[in-house]
């Protein structure tokens, strides 16, 4: 379902939540939507509620309490335990309970070889193409086996007699929809959503357990990802990987093990409404003014480049700064005009990977301060600690030039976040041509497009952001907006919901059909 141009477009055809009417939603990720911990500050253990921040647990928790389901999901915080009853839920959110989160407890060493182990040694690097990363042991994959296995017995308890859709998310839970199917829910209607990419069948052939992942997805009637080239190579791994598969191109289904499953893309958007909000609340402006003041951002005359992101080796940030300081060393004029703030969160710091490369940007950053920065201009500014969503958002809108420069992403909704808190339509999105968000035309026509393994193109790039004239800059930036509004969040829910609506009619007109 790639979405289309928006200069375009009709009106998207949102199918709404009303086709969850009657539906038992059983939502199954490796993230909790909310966590339950105990307060630092409070010396009677007190439990606090940490609730969701954006992003998919964000756009779902209030579908979520519309439609009163199940979300299943690792309890990864030090208080959940305590607030669970005997069936390891508790009932969310805790001021107006409407749906239940129903926990798996995983012990250290369950955590340490399905989370960081086969799911982000083995998958991750493997759908990122960076196989020499890639790390395949037995023992991994057992525990990821086991996991699996925990989280299938949950949503089969969940499941019990009724109408059930089951939404699966991404990589960690890959075995999971068989084992389901396995245990007897035959006529539930499963879906499972990859976010990350997926490689080449060359690639992917590369996994030891290749045909077990397949044969665990293509239990779902419907398989998505968010842009139309990780649907060919899934269909590419399928075709080439398990013979006794049959691929339709056509109606882009695989019929396998007595069972149509459905591959579609679904460009994943975000709330932008809400972020356009957050970017003009009295907290983002207080934010800005604060921080703008402690690193002299005040002037016109210096202007802004940010970068938002995990850090992920997949995300481009050492290119990044190659190609600032090239930008630096090849055009001296430019010091001292901008600054360069890369906001990052670190992740996956039990992987040794991760480790090193946090490392190396730390060093980056003061290889460029080092070199390039003077009494009253330090051209690299490192912020690490948390900052609220309306802080986020008043950076983002500040911002003149937003950097996102994966070397391959799923789709990369920091592009999307900032377009969506351009409050004043004067700011230039930098984008790699490897992140999923540059399949979708609006995005490769209205962002500068850059590659980040092109150090002197990448240079250029930021350069020519820089000087962009003001009417060109809000000419991009209102298609841009108006994209990001029209499919946002609310519309990606709705054309996968329907998408199920359809499976479950089709496969009814089936049965109807079968017992005349």
């Amino acid at each position: 379902m790639q979405v289309p141009d928006t200069d375009t477009a009709e009106e998207p055809n949102s199918a709404t939540t009303d086709s969850l009417d009657g539906v038992n939603l059983v939502v199954v990720s490796n993230r909790q939507p909310y966590r339950h911990e105990f307060d630092p500050d409070s010396d009677r253990r007190d439990v606090v509620v940490e609730r969701p921040t954006g992003g998919l647990t964000a756009g779902l928790d209030p579908v979520m309490q519309s439609t009163e389901g199940t979300w299943v999901a690792w309890g990864d915080g030090e208080a959940d335990p305590e607030v669970a009853d005997e069936d390891d839920c508790v009932v969310v959110p805790p001021e107006d309970p409407s749906y239940t989160l129903r926990r798996i407890w995983l012990d250290d060493e369950a955590v340490d070889e399905y989370y960081y182990g086969y799911s982000n040694r083995g998958l991750w690097p493997l759908c990122h193409s960076a196989l020499t990363k890639a790390r395949f042991s037995e023992r991994f994959w057992d525990t990821y086996g086991a996991v699996n296995e925990r989280f299938a017995d949950a949503v089969a308890e969940q499941c019990g007699e009724e109408r059930s859709w089951v939404w699966f998310h991404d990589y960690h839970l890959a075995l999971a929809p068989r084992l389901l199917r396995d245990r007897g829910r035959s006529e539930a209607v499963l879906a499972h959503f990859w976010h990350i990419p997926w490689p080449g069948a060359d690639v992917f052939e590369a996994c030891p357990q290749r045909r077990d992942l397949l044969d665990g997805l293509l239990a779902n009637d419907l398989v998505g990802f968010h842009v139309d080239r990780y649907v060919e190579n899934f269909l590419d791994s399928v075709e080439e990987l398990l013979e006794d598969a049959a691929v339709d191109r056509e109606t882009g289904a695989v019929h396998y093990d007595g069972r149509r499953t459905l591959v579609r893309s679904f460009p994943m958007g975000v709330d932008a409404e809400r972020i356009d909000r957050q970017s003009a609340s009295e907290e983002a402006t207080n934010f800005w003014w604060e921080f703008a003041g402690e690193h002299d951002l005040v002037t016109p005359e210096r202007q802004l480049v940010l970068g938002v992101d995990r850090l992920d080796y997949a995300k481009g940030i050492l290119e990044r700064f190659d190609a600032l300081e090239r930008l630096w060393e090849d055009h001296p004029e430019w010091r001292g005009r901008f600054t360069y703030v890369q906001k990052g969160t670190e992740t996956r710091t039990g992987i040794r990977d991760y480790q090193e490369y946090q490392e190396r940007i730390e060093e980056a950053v003061e290889r460029l301060n080092g070199r390039f920065g003077t009494d009253d201009w330090r051209p690299v500014v490192s912020l690490s600690e948390r900052l609220s969503e309306e802080a986020l958002a008043g950076l983002y809108r500040n911002a003149d030039v937003a950097l996102v420069s994966s070397i391959r992403d799923g789709m990369n909704l920091v592009a999307k976040e900032y377009v969506a808190a351009q409050h004043d339509l004067d700011g230039v999105l930098v984008l790699s041509r490897h992140a999923g968000a540059h399949d979708e035309p609006t995005f490769a026509e209205n962002a500068l497009t850059t590659d980040p393994l092109d150090t002197d193109e990448f240079a250029e790039s930021i350069r020519t952001a820089l000087t962009l004239a003001p009417t060109d800059r809000r000419r991009r930036m209102t298609r841009l907006r108006r994209h990001v509004r029209e499919y946002d969040l609310s519309w990606w829910m709705d054309a996968v919901f329907e998408t199920m609506n359809e499976i479950e009619s089709e496969s009814r007109l089936a049965s109807a059909f079968d017992d005349d």
